[in-house]
C-alpha cells in the first residue's frame, strides 16, 4: 500500500496526526526532500527506508514503490505543504494503478493557509472577497491562458500565487494590467511556519522591491488582496444577533 501524505507548510508539528502516525508505521519513505522538513524524517522507524525524490525521475519513484509493494512493505510518499496543489501526484497515481498497486491521501496544511496564519489573515472576509485564488506564473511550466494572472487579478478576490517569486516583476506589472491598482496591499512570505520564516507586507506595486531588499528569490508565496489590510468589510452575519440559524434565534 502506497500512502501520499502531505507534509505541511514546514513547521514539524503541522503534519496532521494521520500523517505522523503514518509515518511512524511506513517501511520506505519517499520524501520531496527540496522542500520538506528533514526533521519530519524523525518520525520514522529506526529501519526505514528514505529515499529522496529531489535526486529521482518519476519511474526511479515508481520502481521503489513496486519493488516496497513486492516485499509487502508500506510506503509513504511524503509531499510538501498539500499533495493536490502543485503536487505532481496524478501521474503517479495513474502509475500505481497500472501496476495494480493501491494506494491512499492524506491531506495537509498548503503554504497559503501557513502564510495566512503567519499574518493573521481571513480570505474571505465579507464585503471585501468571498473567495481565494490559487494559481501561478506561467514558467517551466504552461499556464492555459484563460488562466492568466490578468484573467484572475480582473475579479479582485484575494489570491495566493506559488512558484512565481522570481517573476515579481512581470508578475506585478500584469496584476495591476489584469486590474488591481497599485496600491492593493499584498504579501510576501518566505517559508511560511519554517523557523526561518520571513513576511513582508506592502502594496502589489512594491513586491520586487521588497524582494530585492531581504533578497528573497524562491521559496516563498504572494498574496494579494484587499484583505490583507483587514478594513472596511462587514461583519460576519452569522454571528449577528438578529441572525437565526439552526441552532440559535434571533434575539430582539
Amino acid at each position: 500500500m502506497v500512502y501520499f501524505v502531505g507534509a505541511g507548510t514546514g513547521a514539524v508539528d503541522l503534519i496532521t496526526v494521520r500523517g505522523m502516525r503514518l509515518l511512524e508505521q511506513a517501511d520506505v519513505i519517499i520524501y520531496a526532500g527540496s522542500l520538506v522538513n528533514p526533521q519530519l524524517l524523525d518520525y520514522a522507524k529506526k529501519d526505514c527506508e528514505c529515499h529522496n525524490s529531489a535526486k529521482m525521475t518519476l519511474d526511479e519513484v515508481i520502481d521503489v514503490m513496486c519493488k516496497a509493494e513486492q516485499e509487502q512493505k508500506m510506503t509513504v510518499r511524503l509531499h510538501t505543504g498539500e499533495p493536490s496543489v502543485y503536487g505532481a501526484v496524478r501521474e503517479q497515481m495513474d502509475e500505481l494503478e497500472k501496476h495494480g498497486i493501491a494506494y491512499e491521501s492524506c491531506p495537509g496544511v498548503s503554504a497559503c493557509f501557513g502564510a495566512a496564519a503567519s499574518l493573521n489573515l481571513e480570505y474571505t472576509l465579507p464585503d471585501v472577497s468571498q473567495s481565494l485564488i490559487i494559481t501561478r506564473m506561467a514558467g517551466r511550466t504552461a499556464v492555459p491562458e484563460k488562466e492568466s494572472i490578468e484573467c484572475f487579478a480582473a475579479h479582485h478576490a484575494s489570491m495566493a500565487i506559488y512558484l512565481s517569486t522570481g517573476m515579481l516583476e512581470e508578475l506585478s506589472k500584469r496584476l495591476i494590467a489584469g486590474g488591481y491598482e497599485k496600491d492593493t496591499p499584498a504579501a510576501l512570505v518566505y517559508k511560511a511556519t519554517w523557523p526561518e520564516e520571513e513576511a513582508y507586507v506592502g502594496t502589489v506595486e512594491t513586491l520586487p522591491q521588497i524582494a530585492a531588499e531581504h533578497n528573497i528569490t524562491k521559496t516563498a508565496l504572494v498574496l494579494v488582496g484587499d484583505v490583507i489590510a483587514h478594513r472596511q468589510y462587514e461583519k460576519s452575519r452569522l454571528y449577528a444577533a438578529d441572525f437565526t440559524t439552526e441552532f440559535r434565534m434571533a434575539k430582539s
